[in-house]
Formats: C-alpha cells, structure tokens, sequence
C-alpha cells in the first residue's frame, strides 16, 4: 500500500490495509431492562453528545430506550444523516467519559488493534468517502445515506503501525486541544468586552460609569454625536471592480459584522474616475455607519494600517473633532444603548434606515479627552486580543485541514 505524503522521522515503511470488521466489532448489544436511561446522538459539528443537550429537550421516553444500542465509553458511531459538513454521515468517537445509548438508525462499532485516536481523525478526513459513495447511496431519502452494516463494516482502513498510529492520533489531539484553549480565550476576552461594555460607560441617565480608571472623578458630561463630528457625509456611488492593486473600496458587506473590521480576503476598487473624489477618501479616526438594510448601525473606525480607502454610498463618514478620541466615540457603537437606539430609530415602512441627521442626534456621555483615550484603548487592547485568538485559532485549523489531507492515505 501506499505511503502518506508527510509522516514523521524515522517511518519509512508502507502501510497496510485492515477491513473495519477485522479491527472493530459492530455493537448490538441491546438496553434490555432499561440499564441505561441517556440517548446520545451524534453531530457532524459537535460529535457524540447527549440528546437532551443537543435539542435542549428529552425527545425519547425511557420506556422506549430498551431497543436501543449501548453505547460505551470509545465506541465509534456512524450516522447515516448527511449535511452540508458530513456528505456521507458523521463518524465520531465517544469521548463522554460515560454509557449511554443510541437509536437503532445508527452504526454503533467497538475497536481492537487499533489507535482510537488514529481512526477517530482518520473519520475527520475525506478519504473514506470514495468508499461509502462506491458502496451505498442517499436513497429516497434525500437526507439520510443508505449503506448496509455488513457492507459498512467491509470498510478499508490505512493501518500503519500501533507506533505510528499512536504519533499521529496524539498530534491531531494536540492540535485539537490548541484550538480549543484559544478558543476559549477568544469567547472569555468577548465575554470580558461585553461586560466592560457595559460597566464602564454610563448607564441609564447616570453621569458616571460603574468602572473607572483611578484618578478620574469628573462627571461626564451628555453630548450628541453631532457635536462630536465636524461633518457627516455620504460615500461614493459606484460600482465595485476588481482591487486595482492601490484603490481599495469599502461597502457595508465588506465590514465583519462581529469584529467591525475591514475584510480584505476579497478587496474590490470603485469602478469609476476617481478624479476629484478625494472626499471619499477615508482619513484616519474617521467612523462609518451603515445607512440602510438589515446591516443598518454597523460600524467601522478607519485606522491607517487599512490603506487607502474609498467609502462607498450606502455608508456615512462622521469625520471626529481632534478634540474627541475616536477609538473612545467608535466603541460607544457596540454598546447595548447605541442599539436600542438603532433599532427605534431605523424603522421604516420599507426598509430598515438611519440617515445622517438621524445618527447626529445620538447622544452619548463624554469625560475628559485623557479618559476618553484611556478607555478607548483599553478596548481596543482587548479587539487586539480578540482577534489575535482568532487569527491562532484560523491558523491551526487550516494546519489541521491540510495534515488530516496529507498524513493519511
């Protein structure tokens, strides 16, 4: 048999090829008497997990459960429901760490001689999908994936040996476990963000935040972003084309919705003259809004590491007063109030809209310069953060793709 692409140090010899059957034992034990009372399922996205927690319901009685299979602790399950993720059905692995069981519609399997954790991300890759498509088929049913047990366990497997299986199951788990931890960090720092959010910018008529930087006192004092702006302006009405290489164009669609920031992966220029259009051209500190849509609110600060920007019609520029920090006025954007305060005033008997006079007349708390900068970058400390976790969190999983492609055959 032939070898994986990359593979580590000191493995040179050909893998062999093992049937499902002869490395795993199709499970038909029963739940006679009802030993055990937890249906399980299995998700293409979230793996094997109990069915309450999946449909956020118990939708099997327990009375029903005793022609159902066990399932242990490490059995593999297959489940013939294909997805946009799973186009032949999900196989996962039983990692609760506890007994339950499952419908007789899935493939239950319990292995010998073999890594688990080598055929469990052996399942995360395409490979065993020629096999399926060759030997089963969707059938009448559009959303389930026909395939017999018997001809299902016939299944080839790549079987290096228990060495080598074991260095590739630990370095997929590995890398699995780095993407949870920065994960993870990713949803603390956008917890702690919302809630900072919150506390540290008045609330509810009052003149002072909850949480504030030593040092500070003052009240603040009430300013509508009118005042805050030297202008409010619309952006250019042009088509896009493709990036010209210097001209970028920004449009509301190409503003992340999560992170406020610019997406680059697809740039676009404005397809016009751009003689005498320098007053589209976004200049540091300034803020845009989105106008009309279901985007309507969205937000982005322009900051220099963007490039040269044009903005495009469906946006307003609020250019921001020297005497404000910018980064202090964009982050008041995320907050809870500024959204009430969108969503009122964007109804429409059409399309949802806020127009330039409108966003004017929205009225935030503002302390002195050298808070308002303090605060300002803190928040944009803990975006940095956000998105640091994130881009890590891309990366490995891109790393996991292309290995789960190469390091199997």
């Amino acid at each position: 048999m032939e070898k994986p692409k990359i593979r580590f140090k000191g493995y040179q010899e050909d893998w062999e090829q093992r049937k499902l059957n002869e490395i795993a034992d199709k499970v038909s034990e029963k739940n006679k008497n009802n030993e055990f009372s937890e249906p399980f399922t299995n998700s293409a996205e979230q793996g094997i997990i109990s069915q309450k927690d999946y449909f956020d319901r118990e939708i099997v009685n327990n009375e029903n459960l005793n022609g159902y299979y066990i399932v242990r602790n490490d059995d593999f399950i297959y489940n013939p429901r294909i997805s946009v993720t799973a186009p032949v059905g999900p196989i996962n692995r039983n990692r609760l760490g506890r007994n339950g069981v499952m419908s007789p519609l899935y493939t239950v399997f319990r292995t010998h001689d073999i890594d688990n954790l080598y055929l469990e991300f052996y399942f995360k890759t395409t490979k065993w999908h020629r096999f399926m498509k060759l030997n089963g088929d969707s059938g009448a049913r559009f959303d389930r994936f026909t395939i017999s047990s018997t001809q299902f366990m016939e299944m080839p497997i790549p079987y290096p040996t228990l060495e080598e299986q074991q260095k590739i199951g630990e370095y997929f788990d590995s890398l699995d476990l780095f993407i949870t931890l920065h994960q993870r960090k990713c949803e603390e720092m956008k917890t702690l963000k919302k809630y900072m959010l919150q506390k540290m910018f008045p609330q509810n008529g009052q003149l002072v935040p909850q949480i504030r930087f030593s040092g500070f006192t003052e009240d603040w004092e009430q300013r509508k972003l009118g005042d805050i702006a030297s202008s409010f302006e619309y952006g250019l009405n042009a088509a896009a084309k493709e990036y010209d290489g210097e001209n970028k164009y920004i449009r509301i669609t190409d503003i992340d919705d999560n992170t406020h920031e610019f997406l680059t992966d697809n740039l676009t220029s404005p397809d016009i003259d751009l003689t005498g259009a320098d007053n589209y051209k976004l200049t540091e500190r300034d803020i845009l809004f989105a106008r009309t849509g279901a985007s309507v609110g969205k937000s982005y600060i322009y900051r220099n590491s963007d490039g040269l920007v044009y903005y495009a019609g469906f946006l307003i520029r609020a250019r921001i007063k020297e005497e404000y920090d910018a980064e202090f006025v964009f982050q008041n954007t995320l907050t809870d109030r500024y959204n009430k305060y969108i969503a009122v005033t964007s109804q429409r008997s059409g399309q949802p809209g806020v127009n330039a006079q409108e966003y004017a007349e929205f009225e935030i708390e503002v302390p002195k310069k050298e808070e308002q900068t303090k605060i300002g970058t803190y928040f944009r400390n803990i975006d940095h953060l956000i998105t640091l976790h994130q881009q890590k969190c891309d990366e490995l999983r891109n790393i996991k793709k292309f290995m789960l492609q190469n390091m199997f055959i």
